[in-house]
């Protein structure tokens, strides 16, 4: 087929978690409490950083780096979202969807190197705690913070433009509930067969490198662990948060982007929920809860009543 002859499309439509009418108000009313929470939750975190001298250290410069990014990956769907729970038409514009799936790519690969770093910093701290100040320097981690973005932009300028260059002629409904890029090939009125082995290639590298490193990091901080003769339940505490989180967030990605090309389901788009919405909401809870600094989570506590008061 002549590509001159193709008729591309201007929008996409978005089917969401459902298209049944009756439970669109009830959608709106779920995620707009949970957005308006996590972005609360997370804002009150980074505060906390920001206000108290005494989190001026790695493991709270990475903590509040990671709740700026989960404010931008949630903020990035869910306002959309919204507005698609309230109207007749379910509509992105094109490069609305362009825009869309860059910024969560660039949150999303991001996201991975710095809970990758977070790993590398405990696992100093455990293992090698006499040498922690010399060896996690503001501008080491500036280093490793700079580095994540650039991965995270990286992966996902690739990833857009490989997919935006593609002819899309029609069908434009997204069976999704975001601008996300396995659907979007499915609707490319062309071979993607290359598409495929790129995003695969890529997400291995991102997915799968990132969480190869975090893995080695606790492999050997339980090594220490496990020969410590004391403070062994404090030691292991500082990284069960971290750990709770990176198996919300890995479990749902890999599912998603390391599997078979496949027609999406009602499943996938459940799961889509987990990383997507659900992570960015229990992030500030868990490390506020399992935090050993009790005054921070006062100080949370304080600070989040303020913002929501």
């Amino acid at each position: 087929m002549d590509r001159r002859n193709l008729t591309r499309v201007s929008e996409f439509i978005l089917i969401g978690l459902s298209d049944v009418p009756e439970l669109q108000l009830l959608f709106f009313t779920v995620f707009l409490i949970i957005y308006i929470i996590t972005v609360l939750g997370n804002l009150s975190i980074i505060c906390a950083y920001l206000l108290s001298t005494n989190l001026h250290m790695p493991m709270y410069f990475f903590l509040a780096h990671f709740s700026f990014l989960d404010i931008c990956y949630i903020s990035v769907n869910v306002p959309k979202m919204l507005g698609n729970c309230l109207a007749a038409h379910k509509t992105i514009p094109f490069y609305g969807c362009l825009v869309q799936v860059y910024t969560f790519g660039v949150c999303g690969g991001t996201e991975c190197y710095v809970l990758a770093a977070m790993a590398y910093d405990r696992y100093v701290a455990i293992c090698h705690p006499l040498s922690y100040n010399t060896i996690m320097k503001r501008k080491v981690c500036i280093q490793l913070l700079v580095g994540s973005y650039l991965v995270g932009s990286t992966n996902s300028l690739i990833h857009t433009s490989i997919t935006f260059t593609l002819p899309f002629c029609g069908p434009n409904v997204i069976s999704h509930i975001f601008c996300d890029i396995p659907p979007i090939l499915q609707l490319a009125c062309a071979d993607t067969r290359i598409n495929q082995i790129v995003i695969f290639v890529t997400s291995v590298c991102v997915v799968v490198v990132s969480f190869i490193l975090i893995v080695i990091s606790y492999i050997c901080i339980i090594i220490a662990i496990l020969n410590l003769t004391s403070g062994r339940k404090k030691a292991y505490s500082t990284c069960t948060s971290h750990l709770m989180i990176v198996t919300i967030f890995y479990g749902s990605v890999m599912f998603m982007y390391l599997k078979p090309e496949s027609n999406i389901s009602s499943q996938d788009r459940v799961i889509a929920v987990l990383y997507t919405v659900i992570a960015p909401l229990l992030n500030p809870f868990i490390y506020s809860l399992r935090n050993n600094d009790n005054w921070l989570i006062m100080m949370n506590i304080h600070i989040f009543n303020w913002l929501i008061g």
